[in-house]
């Protein structure tokens, strides 16, 4: 089947950056959120990645222009009635997950691929919540969407080879490099390999060793990585790395190298609270 119309359900960071890669090869976008005001955020955030494409030169204004015209933003799931293809990109809550694949199974054609963007969660499980398990798979991107090239396409139990087949057809299209993860274990590769580093670069800190900047700095010299640990979890958001921890604690037999550092939970708390130390890193050492 021909992909031309694709869903994408979340207009957040994730959501909004999928959108654009997917209405940049000429698919028509639908971006569906539960409020006005995400959807709005989400198309602004794409018109000013667009924009400053186009100050750069690497983008022609009548492209930009064509490319926005091609998404459609909408508060109702109805809205996706017609796609060929959906990518989930809500928060990383399983039961939120699964809450949202039953209402795409029910509401799509039957031969619709309904791919998420979990970065670590059971494909499988997410699966169980529709009546065609093998047309749901991983399709997880990186942030920033539109210039991160590596998509993880992950097979559930149940995945079918033409599903992983047509989902990396369909990401190699977007121009991106992808990878099979072919057991459905969490944190796939990346997010399975990346953590274990976030927890110990936190307790290095916690436990006086070295400052926020000096691991970052030694990460990215020594490692040569383009992103310390704490800068990283700036981006993405300290909440994601605290979740996925917990979540692998949970899934892999509660070992104790998945146990988030208190420093860490500190952190949370904070945010939850309102605090600068919860705004990020770089916020708490100064």
């Amino acid at each position: 089947m021909e992909i031309k119309k694709i869903g994408v359900v979340g207009a957040g960071t994730m959501g909004n950056g999928i959108a654009q890669v997917a209405a940049q090869i000429g698919c028509e976008v639908v971006m569906r959120d539960i409020e006005d005001a995400f959807v709005e955020r989400g198309m602004k955030n794409i018109e000013k990645f667009l924009s400053k494409s186009v100050e750069k030169g690497k983008l022609e204004a009548s492209e930009k222009d064509a490319i926005l015209g091609r998404i459609k933003g909408t508060t109702d799931m109805a809205d996706l009635k017609d796609v060929d293809f959906v990518v989930e990109a809500v928060i990383e809550n399983l039961d939120l997950k699964k809450q949202v694949f039953k209402e795409l199974d029910e509401l799509c054609r039957p031969e619709v691929i309904l791919a998420t963007n979990t970065s670590s969660m059971s494909i499988t499980e997410i699966a169980a919540a529709t009546s065609r398990p093998d047309k749901v798979c991983g399709m997880h991107f990186f942030n920033p969407v539109p210039l991160m090239r590596l998509v993880e396409v992950i097979r559930g139990y149940f995945t079918s080879d033409e599903t992983v087949a047509t989902t990396t057809e369909l990401a190699k299209k977007m121009g991106k490099i992808t990878v099979e993860v072919k057991k459905d274990s969490p944190g796939f590769i990346v997010n399975r390999i990346m953590i274990p580093h976030m927890i110990e670069a936190i307790k290095i800190v916690e436990e006086g060793i070295a400052s926020i900047e000096d691991v970052d700095t030694a990460v990215k010299n020594g490692l040569n990585y383009p992103m310390g640990p704490f800068e990283l979890m700036d981006l993405t958001g300290i909440d994601i790395a605290y979740f996925v921890a917990e979540y692998f604690y949970k899934e892999l037999n509660k070992e104790s190298k998945w146990v988030s550092p208190n420093l860490l939970k500190t952190m949370i708390r904070a945010g939850r609270l309102g605090r600068k130390t919860g705004g990020g890193w770089y916020d708490y050492s100064k």
